[in-house]
């Protein structure tokens, strides 16, 4: 075993793909895979399994790459300390739902970073897409809600997939509403003052049950709906059809406060926000950092954190 085969699985890993891992690695796919059958042989176990879509690690392979990355952090503080060669860069990714505390962190963190050079990634995305990205380790955190309704089936995805869920926050829900809705103006919103409004929900794709949707209540039926993919999209058709999304309420500086605002929902269901890791993995320094300033932005928002 080299360090080099080291390397090799790492940035397999951080592409997702052979192809690719071969193109920035500047060596050839045969040669690349060649180099990680012999590494499995040599151990005894499969690292990864190989099919038409694609790779994806073994359990093995998650326990061997949390190791390889400890051993690859260890070289690099030996160069640093006796060669004078620059250390590695700090990483971190982060897979989200869509929620703008999450992001305003991921801001905080990086400004407190005191590095040359660092590689972040933030991705917001579907619910079982974070999911995934975590059990596959190339995100250090996920960061999902469990309600009655979806607990028992994500937990049950969790647990199979090693991932360990953190609870942050539990907030009560509101909604995001254009500040010209004629709703905008009420202390509490129902899903019935909802209905003649078009009701706004993040697509899930394949996955579309409602388990995995980001939204904890809908409307029992929806005249008019939307599915959007991405949060600027969902602001600006709230503010240019009227429309409205359920949410946790926590809002910032991207939320446009002049044009849209949150108003609470009558409804005895709450989010219980949180964070996942990959129960195998350890946390770098920089998610480490990340999650720090995860609480203290929702602290400063108002809510209590859970311990």
């Amino acid at each position: 075993m080299t360090l080099l085969q080291l390397k090799y699985i790492v940035k397999i890993v951080e592409c997702g793909s052979m192809n690719e891992a071969s193109h920035e690695l500047y060596v050839s796919q045969p040669a690349l895979s060649s180099s990680v059958k012999e590494l499995e042989k040599e151990l005894g176990i499969e690292i990864f399994t190989r099919s038409s879509q694609g790779i994806a690690l073994t359990v093995d392979g998650a326990e061997f790459l949390t190791y390889a990355r400890q051993v690859l952090d260890q070289a690099s503080l030996l160069e640093e300390r006796y060669k004078n060669a620059k250390p590695r860069k700090q990483l971190c990714t982060v897979s989200t739902q869509h929620y703008m505390f999450a992001v305003e962190a991921f801001v905080e963190m990086i400004d407190s970073i005191h590095s040359d050079e660092y590689e972040f990634t933030i991705r917001e995305t579907r619910t079982r897409d974070i999911i995934d990205s975590v059990a596959n380790m190339r995100s250090d955190v996920g960061i999902i809600y469990l309600s009655d309704f979806n607990k028992d089936v994500i937990g049950k995805l969790l647990r199979e997939k090693h991932l360990e869920f953190h609870a942050l926050f539990r907030a009560p829900l509101h909604v995001f509403l254009a500040r010209t809705n004629p709703l905008a103006s009420k202390k509490m919103v129902t899903m019935k003052d909802l209905k003649p409004y078009p009701f706004i929900q993040y697509e899930q794709g394949e996955d579309g049950s409602f388990f995995f949707a980001e939204e904890a209540v809908w409307p029992d039926y929806s005249p008019k709906q939307i599915n959007v993919t991405d949060r600027a999209t969902i602001l600006n058709f709230i503010i240019g059809l009227n429309g409205y999304t359920v949410c946790t309420g926590i809002d910032n500086g991207d939320l446009n406060n002049e044009k849209i605002c949150t108003v609470p929902l009558d409804s005895d269901e709450t989010m219980l926000v949180g964070w996942i890791t990959n129960e195998r993995a350890k946390l770098s320094k920089a998610a480490e950092t990340y999650l720090e300033k995860l609480k203290s932005v929702v602290a400063d928002h108002g809510y209590k954190l859970i311990d």
